[in-house]
């Protein structure tokens, strides 16, 4: 119960300082630029959550590439890819000495 009380007086406290400090001059030129922050990471995190979806479906179409070539399913795409740039990065190291 004494701790519900502190965390209350807390909360109360902090609203108060919210306050004052939104009505303190020159607020407005803090307070602007994080709200403007705070939208930014908004719609970044909203951006972000769409990339699952698009993740998910990229996964589906390279099944489905797979299927129609004959392929067996690739565990990464990606690491093939590293070692494939990997590889011609190394042929034009040599070529070019």
């Amino acid at each position: 119960m004494a701790q519900r009380n502190i965390v209350g007086k807390l909360a109360d406290v902090g609203e108060e300082a919210i306050q004052r400090f939104g009505s303190a001059p020159g607020a407005d030129r803090v307070l602007g630029p994080l709200n403007s922050l705070r939208d930014r990471v908004d719609e970044m995190q909203k951006r972000l959550r769409g990339l699952d979806a698009l993740e998910k479906r990229m996964k589906t179409l390279e099944h489905r590439v797979d299927k129609l070539e004959g392929k067996p399913p690739s565990a990464s795409p990606a690491s093939s890819t590293r070692s494939r740039s990997s590889s011609s990065g190394s042929k034009k190291k040599s070529s070019s000495s």
